[in-house]
């Protein structure tokens, strides 16, 4: 246990990967004004939304008005979601200096989720990341399923390595793996955390669990345990994958800040603030979300 990270960056999703599967419309000035809240907890990186077509996710169709609104907080990372070109030419006239393309590391979900083979994705993803490269724009690429695909079970880890080769090779600053229907366990994170790091190190590696199985904080532990110091989390448990059958359950932000706190691993993070702006938000859903923490704070407050 004395290898444990003695800092971890949290990276929060809540804004993007959160609201984008939820079915409650938030408003513009809302989700503003949840984005403004977190960038006063001491997060580092915000997720804020995504520049896809709006026809496949509409409840982010508001992504320029939104990146355009909220109050940039010098020394937070403020990054967008694209998915090609078009996409990265709306978020840098959105001013955004981060953003984040992703792929699917199955056929199937890749098929689900964009309509494009992997073979297909990887070259619309490298123009991509060329062009941010060129701009100067950070880029953090995500690769969903990892550990698991809801429609083809168990994913090769040797696939997903040969996928991760391609991610380096363009140039991504950080590589974000995805537990996208909470299926991992921490046996299989360690093994296949120990595989890549032979391979390409862990520095640039983030991980990105769901608690759909309950899960995601034993898998935090186990990424811990191997020296990963980056990890992703939605505020209150927000949302899941609006592709992915049974992916709602996104780690909630509050009860990874806590467990780190607990354990003595320092994040920057206010709980206290964090908590107030994940209240917020399920008070202008109008339903009790999923963050463990979030519950035992509001029900002592009572």
């Amino acid at each position: 246990m004395e290898t444990l990270p003695k800092r971890v960056t949290v990276v929060e999703v809540g804004p993007r990967d959160g609201l984008q599967n939820e079915m409650t419309p938030v408003s513009t000035a809302d989700k503003i004004r949840f984005i403004d809240s977190l960038s006063e907890t001491g997060l580092s990186h915000i997720e804020v939304t995504s520049f896809v077509n709006p026809a496949w996710i509409p409840p982010l169709a508001d992504a320029v008005e939104v990146a355009a609104g909220i109050h940039r907080k010098p020394g937070v990372v403020y990054s967008g979601l694209v998915p090609n070109l078009k996409g990265y030419e709306r978020a840098r006239q959105a001013g955004m200096g981060a953003i984040a393309v992703f792929m699917s590391a199955t056929e199937t979900h890749s098929k689900k989720n964009i309509n494009k083979s992997i073979a297909e994705t990887l070259p619309v993803l490298s123009a991509v990341v060329e062009a941010a490269r060129r701009d100067g724009v950070w880029v953090r690429g995500y690769l969903s399923v990892v550990f698991g695909c809801p429609y083809e079970g168990a994913v090769d880890p040797d696939q997903v390595l040969a996928i991760v080769d391609e991610l380096v090779a363009m140039g991504v600053d950080q590589i974000s793996l995805g537990d996208t229907t909470g299926m991992a366990n921490p046996l299989q994170v360690k093994r296949f955390l120990d595989r890549l790091e032979k391979r390409h190190g862990l520095d640039r590696v983030a991980l990105h669990f769901h608690d759909t199985r309950g899960t995601a904080l034993a898998n935090v532990l186990a990424g811990l345990e191997m020296g990963v110091s980056v990890f992703d989390g939605s505020s209150g448990g927000l949302g899941g994958c609006p592709y992915a059958p049974g992916a709602s359950g996104n780690l909630a932000t509050d009860d990874l800040v806590y467990m780190l706190h607990e354990m003595g691993i320092e994040t920057g993070i206010d709980l206290d603030k964090l908590v107030a702006a994940s209240a917020m938000m399920q008070q202008v859903l109008g339903k009790e979300l999923p963050s463990r923490y979030l519950k035992s704070r509001l029900a002592t407050a009572r």
